[in-house]
């Protein structure tokens, strides 16, 4: 079973370097980031070898976070090559998210 990447700041840059990325910025105590949760283990499943999913904990990246002006989580930013080309605040079906990353590859 494929798993997402946990990102930090000394993998985050190379990660979402090449190709498309989807990064989830999360953080224990949020509660619609618990109930996407399965949602991203799935997508990390379903994309494998096509797309690279990641989840960045804003408690402890806060530099990240700050980089990308998340100011609400969830956010998920969708990255092509190491450019944010898309993203989205909040909870969302699976389905939603799976458009956004077809619709990049």
């Amino acid at each position: 079973m494929a798993k997402y990447v946990e990102l930090n700041s000394s993998n985050f840059d190379a990660t979402i370097a090449e190709g498309v990325t989807m990064v989830d910025f999360w953080a224990p105590w949020c509660g619609p980031c618990r109930m996407i949760a399965p949602v991203v283990e799935e997508l990390a499943e379903d994309f494998e070898g096509k797309a690279t999913i990641a989840k960045v904990n804003t408690d402890e990246e806060q530099d990240i976070a700050v980089k990308y002006g998340i100011r609400s989580i969830p956010s998920i930013l969708f990255f092509k090559d190491g450019q944010v080309v898309d993203q989205m605040v909040g909870a969302a079906g699976k389905d939603v998210f799976a458009d956004k990353l077809n619709a990049l590859l």
